[in-house]
């Protein structure tokens, strides 16, 4: 496998070259469709979802929080890991990462359009050194969708929580399901979420690797999905935080009982 994902790189570092970062995460509405990175290339029957990949715009967002994650390695207790909807706990969802989880030594790892690929090649480079967490909280593959198959994507996450249990043996880590996306109930990328959740799930052994999927509590009862909750159907309004920090409060309550 190894000989193809460096095929793999050398087909997509062109192209990653001209790819631009905001410095500053975008408004959810200003976002398109599909949150994934444009230009990537696999060889023919090689799943691109499996293979460590760095995005080359993205190297100094990385060093950057691994050199904060370093500098209190010793006090992180709480891993978040993901893609933008994880990322944006730093801006949409602050107030209530200031409010519950940064008291728990909790650090954010996710990082805005990281798909399967790049956070394994995150994990690969030193992402969790000297760092022993509880419980590590994980959501990818919504970026995967425009690229990928749903096995292929499913693959990937495996190989994510495969990763992270080599890398931190002892920590409890919560998947959770891919949130949906797309306003209308009938958007066939609703299905294919489901499907992805469903074979995910599967990963799940209760103990050191627990699921959770809270999806429909985004949606309205017809299945829609208001812009109140999402605004662009694919990131959470600051309301949408807090409906996805209560669905996740009783694991987290478990593994950080609330003081008496």
């Amino acid at each position: 496998m190894h000989h193809r994902c460096l095929a793999t790189l050398l087909l997509t570092a062109a192209s990653f070259l001209h790819a631009e970062v905001p410095s500053v995460p975008p408004t959810p509405t200003s976002l398109p469709g599909l949150d994934c990175f444009a230009g990537m290339t696999t060889p023919t029957g090689d799943n691109s979802a499996i293979c460590p990949l760095p995005r080359l715009e993205w190297f100094g967002r990385v060093k950057r929080n691994n050199d904060q994650a370093a500098k209190v390695a010793g006090q992180i207790q709480l891993v978040f890991d993901g893609d933008s909807i994880t990322d944006w706990w730093q801006s949409w969802g602050l107030s209530i990462w200031q409010d519950r989880y940064a008291k728990l030594g909790a650090f954010d790892f996710g990082i805005a359009g990281d798909r399967t690929e790049n956070l394994l090649w995150r994990l690969s480079q030193g992402q969790m050194n000297g760092i022993h967490p509880k419980l590590i909280l994980l959501m990818i593959g919504t970026n995967n969708l425009g690229n990928n198959t749903d096995e292929q994507i499913a693959e990937g996450i495996k190989a994510i929580i495969d990763r992270y249990r080599s890398l931190c043996p002892d920590a409890v880590i919560l998947l959770q399901g891919i949130f949906p996306r797309a306003q209308s109930a009938t958007d066939p990328l609703r299905q294919r979420i489901k499907e992805i959740n469903k074979t995910i799930s599967t990963y799940a052994d209760g103990k050191r690797v627990v699921f959770l999927d809270f999806g429909d509590k985004f949606l309205e009862p017809d299945g829609t999905m208001s812009p109140e909750i999402m605004p662009d159907f694919l990131h959470p309004s600051a309301k949408g935080y807090r409906i996805w920090a209560d669905a996740i409060q009783p694991v987290i309550d478990q593994l950080f009982p609330p003081a008496k």
